[in-house]
């Protein structure tokens, strides 16, 4: 019997062999968009990432075995858990750690001063949606430098923060004096993900810095290049609230140096709000930044040029700033930088997968505790 459906294509027969081998439906797809209507979005998201046990097929191998037995330790002010310091519980986990470790941190806040050196990957800050954590210090750039002025800094890969305010509480910088950045959180090591979590500050809130990121359901706060780096990284329904007054205020210096870099910021069912109304959507800190806001609501806190050169006008030909349906009084495209893009269906379509930051290697769902 012969039809349209009678013979398997390669990639059923990749399936197929997969289910065979490891008992495991393979369900992950980095090539499907995230939708437009945003009532959508939850519905793709649980098609899309899945727990590890019905595709670890695609997974990265060290993160399948990382996730088969899962160590969770608490952290809590009170002396009820296994640590009272956020700090104590890291240093528990040994060098060289090969298995995911929950780190339970309870309601309050803790006011450390933290590191998670790359030797030990796999680990999660989780708080409680009802009562999220606060992790703060006031570090700024004229006591630690910029990069190190961050409250907590991660170097280590597969990290991953459920329901944790990062908080950086230096005061506001003043533009008249140097040395005012501080940081909230830096993110340095690759396939991270966030969900729910908050981070809050002025200048330089999120260092972005580098490697492969997923923020979901997130708020970002802040004045001035509050979302920097050189990260490639999607941000899904993330608000990115603005604390303006009468000075210039911008949301992202994305740090991407040259053509040959893989690296950029996609913004998608976002949200723009804060004060003011002097806000860029982002200005060419580096030669090639990379940022595309797509299905994004903005208020009028956005200046109609939205984007800015930073007073290079060679970068006006190199920088790759773009936009996508996007809504509110912040998004008419009339009054936009001429360097600036308006993209197409085709054009956009790479920054609204998962594949943009590959996805199906390692973006699991948050755990349920």
């Amino acid at each position: 019997m012969s039809g349209k459906g009678s013979t398997p294509t390669a990639i059923h027969l990749a399936i197929y062999l997969a289910i065979f081998l490891t008992g495991h439906v393979v369900l992950s797809d980095d090539t499907t968009p995230i939708p437009a209507d945003a009532s959508a979005v939850r519905g793709w998201f649980s098609a899309n990432v899945r727990a590890f046990k019905t595709r670890n097929a695609t997974l990265d191998p060290e993160l399948v075995a990382a996730e088969a037995n899962p160590r969770v330790i608490t952290v809590r002010q009170d002396g009820t858990g296994n640590f009272k310091k956020i700090n104590d519980a890291i240093k528990s986990i040994p060098p060289g750690n090969t298995r995911r470790v929950i780190i339970r941190i309870g309601a309050g806040e803790y006011r450390e001063k933290i590191t998670i050196e790359h030797t030990k990957p796999f680990v999660t800050f989780y708080g409680s949606p009802n009562a999220m954590p606060t992790i703060a210090q006031s570090g700024t750039a004229l006591q630690y430098g910029t990069l190190d002025s961050a409250t907590v800094i991660v170097h280590s890969d597969y990290f991953v923060a459920v329901n944790i305010i990062f908080k950086n509480s230096a005061p506001r910088p003043n533009s008249s004096k140097n040395g005012g950045q501080a940081l909230a959180l830096r993110i340095s090591g690759t396939k991270a993900a966030f969900y729910k979590c908050k981070m809050l500050g002025f200048q330089d809130t999120l260092c972005d810095d580098k490697g492969l990121h997923f923020f979901r359901d997130c708020y970002i706060e802040g004045t001035v290049d509050f979302i920097f780096g050189r990260g490639k990284s999607i941000y899904l329904n993330t608000q990115l609230h603005v604390l303006g007054d009468k000075d210039i205020t911008v949301i992202t210096a994305q740090a991407r140096e040259s053509l040959a870099e893989d690296v950029g910021y996609s913004f998608v069912h976002c949200h723009v709000t804060g004060t003011g109304k002097r806000t860029y959507l982002g200005r060419a800190w580096m030669p090639y930044p990379r940022v595309v806001f797509a299905y994004t609501s903005m208020t009028e806190v956005v200046l109609p040029v939205a984007w800015d050169e930073n007073a290079r006008p060679e970068r006006r030909k190199t920088v790759y700033f773009a936009e996508y349906k996007c809504i509110g009084a912040g998004a008419n495209m009339a009054g936009r930088a001429k360097f600036s893009k308006k993209l197409t269906d085709a054009q956009v379509r790479p920054y609204l997968t998962l594949g943009y930051i590959q996805g199906s290697k390692w973006l699991l769902p948050p755990p349920r505790l």
